[in-house]
């Protein structure tokens, strides 16, 4: 069987190339040692059912230790409506993994007394008599995937309110119980209402609080990212420069598992294919990115993306000033709104604690649907304005864009007030500059760190790149800093030639122009 990169479900050496994460398993494993219960919450597709089953992979190698590693993804409501349904497929579902271990003692155990245990207080007899009497030389874990269809569910909080209280008991000697306890899903279970009431009143006294905050981190850096390609090039027996490589991976995508292995996959199946030359090279990733941000390709990881922006105003809302107007928003996690885009994974903190989109491919994918929606909600009549007049022998004609634009807010938009223009300013020039490349070439939204008030976005047209800086007038002293900071961005793109769009508020503005040389830079200013 021909091994690829894996961009669905569970992850396999034998069938897929994967990233070496032996040393997070170990980190995993210690918490297992030291008796720890917790939970692994991390957003979609970030590896966590393949860290599970790799964790009781290794557990289960050990004479000493015995991992039941089982999902709820496949119990329905039904299953919820009656303690005894729920507990009955619990049984089932570890009887079953006992068969699978090949522990028929155990499963003898389970088949015989499966039609008496109806109630939680028996479901927690019959853990203290399976560890105690079935199992006293191995240490028993309890690892449960895709607990989040159930956390809104008082049953499934009994059981682990039930866990919870053998958990206390066994560290006073009173009651013996799994030696750990590992869920996982996107939420948090630890913040997880313990009562759920008819009249929607709850407590948020949680069943489980016992459990250590899970640290280990499961994105992959860089030298993660290397061990793959590394297992690729030794397969295919070519000479790719992996160190690049892996951090260009890393660049777009910020180690989100999913994506690091979505990019691979596109280069090994749809690029190579297309040339004689096996090799992968730099170029070959920036390709890739192309791909997957592109606005007709989509992933349940991006319509879950999009769903949750769009089931949520006030996130939609956080997400919007960050992505479109820069704003600077301090990562606050007791925030319950931007705890919520972290758990989603939309956002994390920046190195100087502020609120960044977590990869630069989300950031272009929301950037899309941003614009996308705004288009088609009110300013259709920004649409239209493509012509071969942008375009010359050299390239794209940015500065005549510019030029352009800024008529166009004289004539169309500078008598709306300034709480509008700050908002969708950006999203205007935008919505204007789409049509213009459209079908031509391909502009992407470039996070800043430095500096959240500005948006860079560069523009890719017949091989060349050109860069647009977007930035609100705060005075002299920050313009020239403004222009010192394009003039450095330019370098890293070996560019001579920048754009520059200021958003002036000020009621006394006038739209002028201005060509300046900065240090060895040609940069074009427009004032709107």
């Amino acid at each position: 069987m021909r091994r690829k990169f894996n961009d669905t479900g569970l992850c396999v050496s034998h069938r897929h190339y994967m990233v070496d994460t032996s040393h997070k398993i170990e980190q995993i494993i210690q918490l297992v040692e030291e008796e720890e219960y917790f939970t692994i919450n991390r957003p979609r597709q970030f590896g966590k059912t393949t860290t599970l089953l790799m964790v009781s992979q290794q557990l289960n190698q050990r004479p000493d230790y015995l991992a039941l590693n089982i999902s709820f993804e496949a119990l329905d409501t039904a299953t919820y409506q009656k303690p005894e349904s729920f507990i009955y497929e619990f049984l089932m579902t570890l009887l079953n993994k006992f068969e699978f271990l090949n522990q028929t003692e155990q499963v003898h155990f389970i088949e015989k007394q499966i039609k008496q245990i109806t109630t939680i207080p028996i479901l927690s007899r019959f853990i203290t008599k399976l560890v105690r009497d079935m199992l006293p030389r191995k240490s028993v874990v309890l690892l449960i995937d895709e607990v989040d269809k159930s956390t809104n569910n008082q049953l499934f909080l009994d059981f682990l309110g039930m866990l919870r209280y053998k958990y206390l008991q066994r560290d006073t000697g009173q009651d013996y119980t799994f030696q750990s306890v590992i869920l996982a899903g996107v939420h948090d279970i630890k913040t997880l209402k313990s009562k759920i009431r008819p009249d929607g009143v709850r407590s948020y006294n949680s069943p489980w609080n016992i459990a250590i905050d899970f640290e280990v981190d499961l994105s992959f850096a860089p030298n993660e990212i290397e061990t793959m390609l590394q297992d690729y090039r030794r397969e295919k027996q070519i000479q790719p420069d992996i160190p690049v490589i892996s951090e260009k991976l890393y660049y777009y995508t910020s180690g989100y598992p999913y994506l690091v292995s979505k990019l691979c996959k596109f280069i090994d199946e749809k690029i190579i294919p297309q040339r004689e030359d096996k090799n992968w090279y730099l170029d070959d990733v920036e390709v890739s990115f192309n791909m997957i941000v592109a606005k007709r390709y989509t992933t349940t990881l991006f319509d879950s993306l999009t769903k949750n922006l769009e089931n949520n105003e006030d996130l939609y809302e956080l997400v919007f000033q960050i992505i479109i107007n820069g704003k600077n928003l301090d990562f606050a996690i007791a925030n319950p709104l931007i705890n919520l885009a972290h758990l989603y994974g939309i956002i994390v903190p920046s190195k100087r604690g502020h609120c960044q989109i977590h990869n630069r491919i989300f950031e272009q994918r929301i950037y899309d649907y941003m614009l996308s929606k705004f288009l088609q909600a009110k300013y259709s009549e920004v649409n239209g304005f493509g012509g071969p007049e942008f375009y010359t022998d050299e390239g794209l004609n940015v500065k005549l864009i510019l030029q352009r634009f800024q008529t166009f807010m004289k004539e169309h938009y500078s008598n709306r007030d300034v709480k509008f223009l700050e908002r969708e300013g950006r999203l205007l020039f935008l919505a204007y500059l789409r049509p213009i490349i459209n079908g031509r070439g391909f502009d992407f939204k470039e996070p800043v760190v430095g500096d959240e008030r500005r948006m860079d976005l560069v523009i890719t047209y017949q091989n060349k790149r050109y860069v647009i800086e977007l930035k609100r007038w705060y005075g002299s002293k920050k313009h020239q800093e403004g222009l010192d900071q394009l003039s450095d961005y330019l370098d890293t793109y070996s560019l001579k030639e920048g754009g520059l769009l200021i958003y002036d508020f000020r009621k006394k503005k006038e739209y002028k122009q201005e060509q300046v040389t900065v240090q060895d830079k040609q940069i074009f200013a427009v004032w709107v």
